[in-house]
């Protein structure tokens, strides 16, 4: 079985990373890390940078768990990303981390985790940043 983190690089990201690989170490299960984002020419702050990806996978390789960190900029958004990888990974739970947003927030701009819950056909765990 499979722990997947939906990973961000801001602080409810770095909650979802963490739950993340003390559930995979907990549950002796393999652990990947996924940041998607529908790519463009748009500077898109959910993307991790080349030093954030490396900060990752070095957290990751000493966890001393089985884990591998994939990023996807390939036209699709992240909801569709992380169903794909639920439906071919046997993922036994999906770690996604939240952050606080006014309700005109949510109202101008959607929530992506409601979409997460609403569409993704595994147990999900929501994590908030400190």
């Amino acid at each position: 079985m499979t722990i997947l983190v939906a990973y961000v690089p801001r602080p409810e990201g770095q909650a979802a990373l963490e739950k993340g690989i003390e559930l995979a170490k907990e549950r002796n299960e393999f652990l990947i890390v996924v940041n998607a984002t529908p790519g463009g020419t748009g500077e898109d702050p959910s993307r991790a940078d080349a030093q954030d990806v490396e900060r990752v996978e070095q957290l990751i390789s000493v966890s001393g768990i089985q884990s591998e960190f994939k990023q996807f900029v390939r036209g699709k958004n992240a909801v569709e990303e992380l169903e794909e990888m639920v439906r071919a990974h046997h993922v036994s739970m999906l770690v996604i981390g939240l952050r606080k947003r006014s309700a005109v927030g949510k109202l101008i701009m959607g929530s992506m985790a409601q979409e997460i819950l609403m569409t993704i056909p595994c147990p999900i765990l929501a994590v908030k940043a400190d």
